[in-house]
């Protein structure tokens, strides 16, 4: 661009508040911005209903399990986190959450993480609830399906658009992370195998890493 020279060119009109040049720019580079918004309300969803909620539940019923409690806090306070992290971007691109919760949750790009027993949540498990290693084995599948979500979307993003791009890496790390953590816990739990995560505390059970002095983000 010489001196003098201003980029004022471009299908958004001068004053339009209905576009964005934000999208205009990514769709110039090839994006196809209306599926990154379908996949990214599905990549939520999943964060906020099939995870952060279920695993709510999950947590439960791993009583006499502190250790693995504690863990299962980590993932589920992490998951809401990439829930109010990515929302935000969904906006910028002039998308919307879908206004009704049974919609929302519906969307959820992963199966539910049901606590095992309760024929997907049909009814309360029987008396005793379910093995530290059956709800371990959800955790663990649900973590599976979050990555392949989250490395979707970057593959989708790379070069293109690297403010999505950096926030999905960014979950998609962490998700990773959750994997390794379940895989050490059931792979004791069930097999009696040594499968080291690197999982350290959290500073306190069930504090998130980036919950007050390590922020993910900052808004």
């Amino acid at each position: 661009m010489t001196t003098g020279e201003k980029q004022e060119d471009g299908k958004v009109a001068y004053g339009d508040l209905t576009r964005r040049v934000g999208v205009e720019i990514l769709e110039a580079r090839g994006l196809d911005v209306e599926l990154l918004k379908e996949k990214l309300i599905d990549s939520i969803a999943a964060e906020f209903a099939s995870t952060y909620y279920y695993y709510t539940i999950l947590r439960m019923y791993l009583a006499g399990h502190e250790d693995y409690k504690e863990i299962c806090e980590d993932a589920r306070l992490e998951d809401r986190a990439h829930y109010e992290l990515m929302t935000p971007r969904l906006y910028e691109l002039g998308g919307s959450l879908p206004y009704n919760i049974h919609e929302f949750a519906d969307r959820a790009g992963c199966a539910h993480a049901f606590l095992p027993g309760t024929d997907n949540g049909q009814h309360p498990p029987e008396e005793g609830g379910p093995s530290a290693e059956d709800i371990l084995l959800v955790l663990l599948e649900s973590e599976r399906c979050a990555i392949r979500s989250w490395a979707e979307i970057c593959d989708m993003t790379r070069d293109k658009d690297e403010r999505t791009y950096d926030l999905a890496s960014r979950i998609l790390n962490e998700e990773i992370e959750h994997e390794a953590w379940f895989i050490e816990l059931l792979s004791m739990e069930r097999d009696g195998v040594v499968r080291p995560s690197g999982h350290f505390r959290r500073g306190e059970p069930g504090e998130a890493p980036y919950s007050k002095n390590r922020p993910l983000y900052t808004p």
